[in-house]
């Protein structure tokens, strides 16, 4: 046994170490990781029978839903609430890119920055899902609003040099012609101009094709005329052994409003009560048999099934599923 004072000594020591390691087991750490403050790339992939669907994003804007659409504010408020959401609303802006073994199509373009810093993202994501803007060979065009066709060109440029460009007929002849945009009001003519300046590329090089009747465009995808948003709006039916997806464009907006009551349009339809009708039809009929809808401005991937619910529909996303 050591003699007292050694004890003494020994344990005195000892305190002093047990201090010393409790302060630097507290102490924080030097450098705190800092917030990454970005998202993965925006894309999801999925297997439609023998045909990859990749959803692409191009971002999001804010959109003040309680001023657009034709309800009192008061009432979107309360309808918003109930999905734990309110005004202004962050809006998907999606794409969607079908390899059908044989073709690669892209169905609109986002909106190549025109919108804002928060959007303008789809040719990186583009690239990050695997592809180059060269290896499209078609694009259908829902309809000719900026954040759907924004992303066809830059500076007079086109950003797809060997894609062929489809859009429906009355589309074409509205936005495209000069005279109809000097009688649009003014508050309008920035959609005349963003039309005109994404298509003429295309148009020049003879790579504009107007779609004139419902039909197949490529083998395994047809046209589907469901006017009203916009005189020329076109839905696409992808089918592929057996399995069937309709990418349906703007026939609807606001998910929390508008699932819940169809019957509520937004100020950018060009006449109401057709996209009311388009969205009634396309959505009974996806209802009805089971047919996934791709939609540009539902929550990223914008992809889900569709069940009757009272006079509207129950909205079922995607799940999640790796690549086998």
């Amino acid at each position: 046994m050591l003699p007292f004072h050694f004890r003494k000594t020994a344990h005195a020591a000892a305190l002093v170490l047990a201090a010393a390691f409790c302060t630097v087991a507290v102490a924080p750490t030097e450098a705190a990781a800092p917030m990454a403050k970005t998202q993965a790339p925006g894309y999801y992939r999925m297997m439609l029978g023998a045909f990859e669907i990749t959803a692409l994003n191009d971002g999001f804007f804010d959109l003040p839903v309680d001023k657009l659409l034709k309800q009192p504010a008061a009432k979107t408020d309360a309808a918003l609430a109930r999905y734990f959401q309110k005004p202004p609303v962050e809006t998907s802006v999606n794409a969607f890119l079908i390899n059908t073994g044989a073709k690669l199509v892209l169905i609109d373009t986002g909106t190549g920055g025109l919108s804002g810093p928060t959007a303008g993202v789809l040719l990186a994501n583009l690239q990050a899902a695997g592809y180059k803007p060269e290896q499209v060979d078609d694009i259908f065009i829902t309809h000719m609003h900026g954040d759907h066709v924004g992303g066809l060109s830059h500076d007079g440029v086109a950003l797809f040099p060997n894609a062929q460009v489809h859009a429906g007929k009355a589309d074409v002849d509205y936005w495209l012609n000069p005279a109809n945009m000097d009688k649009a009001p003014d508050s309008v003519k920035g959609f005349f101009r963003t039309a005109m300046a994404s298509l003429s590329p295309y148009a020049a090089a003879h790579r504009l094709q107007p779609i004139e009747a419902d039909g197949d465009i490529v083998p395994g995808i047809r046209s589907w005329s469901t006017p009203g948003h916009t005189p020329g709006h076109t839905s696409y039916v992808v089918e592929s052994e057996g399995q069937k997806l309709i990418v349906t464009g703007d026939l609807i907006h606001v998910a929390a409003v508008q699932f819940d009551d169809p019957a509520v349009t937004i100020s950018f339809d060009s006449d109401p009560a057709g996209a009311a009708k388009s969205r009634n039809k396309v959505f009974t009929q996806a209802a009805k048999d089971g047919t996934l809808i791709a939609a540009a401005h539902l929550q990223f991937p914008g992809m889900g099934h569709l069940k009757a619910k009272g006079t509207g529909w129950q909205f079922v996303p995607v799940n999640y599923t790796r690549m086998r």
